[in-house]
């Protein structure tokens, strides 16, 4: 029983952390740790994630419908080959290759040495810095109309950087699309979209390291959790979109930095173990 409550905070902390560009990843690393109950494994990591993405596809349902949809006629029609909506879908595909063509490779490396608090700390820090500098310096002109095949590849660039817990893949996409000019709500949206494929994909492909291998959740619990990161990521969704046309990123650097900050003075006293 005491699992299955370990595995629904788990998923409570997935679903508040996943969109917010803090890192999950990093906050399911830390918390267990700090509270004695272990690492809960890259392969849980990756499949409750499945349950934040779900509910990224039913809050833009006709966005991710209306792409689709107009991709697929793209392929048939050249008449569609100019619209907006299927040029989007191809930069979500390619923007999408950079992290899976890394995660696959690097799959060892990601499941057990970026795994280390000492890379997940000093990560939160950096990356919490790149974050504040480029929501300051970054530019207001463009929105997700302007996306073109150059910016995709960046962003998907910057997407794959998230392969390391404590960067966040929210966080790296929204930092470059800042950097390249995109406005708060332009960047935070096609971060969101262009997470799909690579997170569904990650946990899909670790689904079947679950009832085996280092992960201390069995299937249930990781079930439980999944659930929970859903319905507590769909509500993060609304939220987040609706703070962020309106204010900066701030408290999120704030925040990301004195975390990491907390984590590497916990591992120097000893009390966490890396």
């Amino acid at each position: 029983m005491l699992e299955f409550l370990q595995a629904a905070l788990l998923g409570v902390l997935q679903g508040l952390t996943e969109f917010l560009p803090i890192s999950s990843s990093a906050h399911l690393r830390i918390f267990p740790e700090l509270f004695g109950w272990g690492d809960p494994g890259a392969a849980f990591t990756a499949v409750v994630q499945i349950g934040t993405e779900l509910a990224v596809l039913i809050y833009f349902r006709k966005d991710i419908w209306r792409i689709a949809s107009a991709w697929v006629r793209s392929l048939f029609d050249p008449r569609w080959r100019g619209n907006l909506d299927a040029r989007m879908g191809w930069f979500i595909i390619v923007g999408s290759l950079p992290i899976v063509l890394l995660g696959i490779t690097l799959k060892d490396v990601i499941e057990n040495d970026f795994r280390n608090l000492w890379i997940i700390g000093t990560t939160l820090i950096v990356l919490g810095v790149i974050l504040g500098i480029a929501d300051r310096v970054g530019k207001t002109d463009r929105t997700i109309r302007q996306m073109n095949l150059k910016h995709s590849i960046l962003l998907g660039l910057a997407q794959a950087m998230a392969l390391i817990p404590g960067v966040s893949r929210s966080g790296a996409t929204i930092s470059m699309g800042r950097l390249l000019g995109y406005d708060r709500e332009a960047a935070t949206r096609y971060a969101f979209l262009l997470a799909i494929p690579a997170v569904v994909g990650a946990g899909l492909f670790e689904l079947p390291e679950i009832p085996h291998g280092e992960n201390i959740y069995g299937p249930w619990p990781t079930f439980v959790a999944t659930v929970v990161s859903f319905v507590v990521g769909y509500a993060a969704i609304a939220w987040l979109l609706r703070y962020v046309s309106t204010r900066s990123y701030l408290p999120f650097v704030i925040y990301r930095i004195a975390l990491g900050t907390f984590t590497l003075t916990m591992l120097g006293l000893g009390v966490l173990a890396a």
